[in-house]
Parts: C-alpha cells; structure tokens; sequence
C-alpha cells in the first residue's frame, strides 16, 4: 500500500479499516504541548501564547505522531450570551485565582478558575452553586446554541493540514459532565441531586440532550474528520445504571447521526470501562472507543476486547500512562507497544496511544519509543 498521510491514516483506523500501519498517537493533548513551550503554564491556559491547539501542533512536529486533533472549536452561539470577561483575579507565584463574568440567557453568572505555573487550570467554583435556586441560570446554560462560527475552526484545519485527523468535541448528559463544568459541589453533590432530586435531574439531562442534539447538527455542518464524544469516567463517577439512565439514550441519538452523515466518531471514557464499551458497541452506533485503561486506573484487557468487539468498533489505546510512559524506560515502552499491536493490531482498526494523557514529565525518549514501534512494528 502507498504510503499514506497521518490524516489518511488516523481516519481509516476510526472505521475500523486498515490503513498503512498502525496509527500512532500517543495522548499528549494537554501537558507534554504545554511544557514544550516552555512558558508558565497559565500563559497558555490565560493568554493564548500559544494557544494551546498550536502549541499540540508543534508538539506533532516535533514528534512526528500521527495527530489526533481534538480542539475543533465551532464558537457555537447560545441565546442572550455575552463575551465573559475577567471581574477578579488573586495571583501568587504557583497560582492565579480568576472570576470570570458573563451573561447567558440575559442572566449574569461568574465563576472561578484555578491557573497553575506548570499544571493545567481547574474551575474552582462553578456558575450554578443550587439547581433549585440557580434553576433558570441552569436552563440558560442548557439552551440550544442558534447559529456558530467557523473562522477558528478554519484556522485549525489549514493549520492543521494532512498532520493529523481534525475532531470536534461534543459532550453528552451525565454526572461524568454536569459538575466539572457549571454545577458546583462536584460529583459528591451531583449524586446527591440525583437520588434527592430524581425528577430535577431527570429535566436537566432532557435539556441537556436537546443541546447536544442541535449542537450535532452544527457539527456536522462543519464536516471535521471526526466528531469526539466526551465522557471522562463515564462509569468511574457513576456507574453503569445511573450512565445508563442518563447517558445511554443521549449517546445512541448522536452516534445514529453521525453514522447517518458518514462521519467517523469516537469516544472517550477514562477509567473503568469495560461495560461501558460492551454497552456503546452492542446499543450505539459508536465507531470507535479509547483510551481503554488498564487495571488501576481502569478495567480493560486490550486483546479481551479485541476478540470481542474488535469486528464492531475500532480501538484506541492503551498503555499505562504511568508505570510505562512516564516511570518507564524506552525499553518498557517498546515491549508495552509491541504487545499492544498484538493485542489489537489484527486487521486495522487500531490506534496505538497510551491510555489517560501522558503527564507532564514524560520523557521525550518514551514517547518516540511508541512511535518507532508503530512505524516498525505495526506495518500491515
């Protein structure tokens, strides 16, 4: 077969297909771009210098990965939205505190983010601190976008090029969401509203779908190479029932739509996710599924699920990002990588990436040990 470009490569593993060779994109969509710049973290995070999509770029060339590209941003539009803008800030050597300001639904919100000189940001405080009292502001956020902006979206893809394969993220209802992004207390409150307020949660999840429905629409519009559902620790937070309940019927609605655009997709759940890929591959359209952690932080045997589903859906992962990326030799990494391909390299549809993202500090010379053996190794 002639050699194709990452973009080819990246978008025929997504189909299950069997491109050149093993794919080869490691999870470095945060931290490693980060640190590679070399500035304080926060000037990434705050002031866009670089932002931190170009500064994934960069770190693509450098390691001559295949890019898998997940910071399409459509600039959706929402009803009665204002730009935020920066009402308090508190800053010390290893941190700055920031209160963001905004109107949404033509209610004022603020909330609060924690920047960090060599760490990313965590939102600290978010916008609706009691679904009871904040209920309106709460539907605010929920509303359906009205229209979106593609000049950004439009950069990234010139910028981009052939380099990797352009997603574009797109959330769906859940407590793995809801509470990281603008319902504060975090999961400990999100699972006291579920049990406390049933019926409350239960509106909000239908809210949040028809969000998420419109916002497919305007994806698909846009026609990235991909469309990336995100579900950090769908069954780690909450369980199997509850993601049943509340993300399940959510998922099958925008996996059937963009199986019905031929758009390739993709999902991410970190953490345990064993269940969750037996439930994405025998009641959603899903097309393929990562980072498929191994035991600690998650449940997955890579050849398992190979054999089981691996006529079904593509798969993308998994090395331990810790005891091998980040604590590991080369040496580690290349037995780690030759094995996964063996585990899941059979017939295409194979990704060979770490599991959760790479830390910081993860040696340069483990992550071209994963690509060596992809580009040896994983030749079809």
């Amino acid at each position: 077969m002639t050699a194709l470009t990452s973009r080819e490569r990246m978008v025929l593993a997504m189909q299950n297909k069997k491109p050149d060779r093993v794919p080869v994109a490691p999870d470095i969509s945060n931290m490693i771009p980060a640190r590679l710049t070399g500035r304080p973290f926060w000037d990434i995070y705050i002031d866009d210098r670089p932002p931190l999509w170009k500064a994934y770029i960069d770190a693509v060339d450098r390691f001559g990965i295949d890019g898998w590209f997940i910071y399409g941003d459509m600039q959706f539009k929402y009803p009665g939205a204002t730009p935020e803008r920066v009402s308090a800030r508190i800053e010390a050597d290893d941190r700055k505190i920031l209160t963001f300001a905004g109107t949404r639904g033509g209610m004022d919100y603020t909330y609060e983010q924690t920047y960090y000189r060599a760490d990313p940001p965590t939102r600290t405080r978010k916008a609706v601190r009691d679904l009871d009292r904040d209920w309106k502001l709460a539907k605010a956020f929920l509303s359906e976008p009205t229209g979106w902006d593609g000049t950004v979206l439009e950069e990234q893809r010139r910028a981009l090029g052939d380099r990797g394969a352009l997603g574009v993220h797109q959330s769906y209802p859940g407590l793995q969401c809801w509470p990281y992004v603008w319902l504060d207390g975090g999961i400990e409150k999100g699972v006291e509203w579920y049990y406390d307020r049933h019926d409350l949660i239960m509106e909000v999840r239908e809210l949040h779908e028809r969000q998420c429905l419109k916002e497919m629409e305007m994806v698909l519009d846009a026609k990235p190479d991909f469309v990336i559902f995100g579900g950090s620790g769908t069954i780690t937070l909450q369980g199997p029932k509850i993601a049943r309940e509340l993300c399940l019927p959510t998922l099958k609605k925008l996996t059937r739509m963009a199986k019905e655009a031929g758009m390739p997709n993709m999902l991410h759940s970190c953490g345990k996710e064993r269940e969750w890929v037996q439930m994405c591959v025998e009641e959603t359209d899903l097309g393929c599924i990562n980072p498929l952690e191994v035991p600690p932080q998650g449940d997955c045997d890579l050849a398992e699920i190979k054999a089981a589903f691996g006529t079904k859906i593509a798969l993308m992962g998994n090395l331990h990002t810790t005891e091998v990326m980040l604590k590991g030799t080369p040496e580690t990494v290349l037995e780690a990588s030759r094995k996964a391909i063996e585990d899941a390299g059979a017939g295409g549809g194979f990704i060979l990436s770490s599991g959760d993202q790479c830390g910081r500090d993860t040696p340069d010379e483990n992550i071209m040990a994963l690509i060596e053996v992809a580009r040896t190794y994983g030749r079809y």
